[in-house]
């Protein structure tokens, strides 16, 4: 199995897991060992899932603003959560392929791996909630077929990315691609460099 189909399969598995419960707050039990790639893949998954689940939650119109306040201060933690753990995946495939002989004429992808498998565990959500919409008894039947419609395109755009991150994956293995880890700099959540955090001080 490709590496792009195992992360397919860790994230159709843990988005069902998410689903078993429903709940943002939901303890999560990962199924693989610490320190294992398949860990961190299944770990950022499920923070995927649940900040899904919060960005559902904070569009109710009818939310108390304190609540949603504290939702935004979630969401941003679970963005910075998220961010890091995408950085670790690729210093996973910066350790791999660290004995590369990178040819001469090699190019630089315009991401890394680690963003590219990020999109494809975004896909999974999608395909689950726009399947689930395929499945409705309440909706009438032009929105069930919209929506499978979308399904459709949804479970194309897997199979293509799939095969661009495996593509992508050996050609840096092969030494016709190489790759950087960029931290992503995120400034909102940085008490130094948020001007309304430092600001307070």
């Amino acid at each position: 199995m490709t590496f792009a189909n195992q992360c397919n399969e860790i994230f159709d598995r843990i988005v069902k897991l998410y689903h078993v419960t429903d709940d943002v707050d939901a303890v999560f039990n990962n199924p693989f060992d610490e320190g294992t790639i398949e860990n961190n893949l299944a770990r950022k998954n499920w923070i995927d899932a649940v900040q899904w689940h919060l960005e559902d939650i904070i569009r109710d119109e009818a939310i108390d603003p304190v609540e949603a306040l504290a939702l935004k201060r979630r969401i941003d933690h679970s963005n910075q959560d998220r961010t890091d753990l995408v950085e670790e995946i690729d210093y996973y495939f910066r350790q791999q392929y660290a004995e590369v002989a990178i040819l001469p004429t090699a190019t630089l992808n315009t991401e890394s791996p680690a963003w590219a498998i990020d999109r494809l565990s975004i896909l999974a959500l999608k395909i689950w909630h726009m399947r689930e919409q395929t499945q409705r008894t309440d909706a009438d039947a032009a929105h069930i077929a919209k929506c499978q419609a979308k399904l459709g395109v949804l479970l194309e755009q897997r199979v293509d990315l799939t095969v661009a991150i495996d593509q992508l994956l050996d050609d840096i293995a092969a030494g016709r691609k190489y790759m950087k880890v960029y931290r992503q700099m995120k400034m909102y959540n940085d008490p130094e460099t948020n001007p309304i955090l430092y600001g307070k001080k």
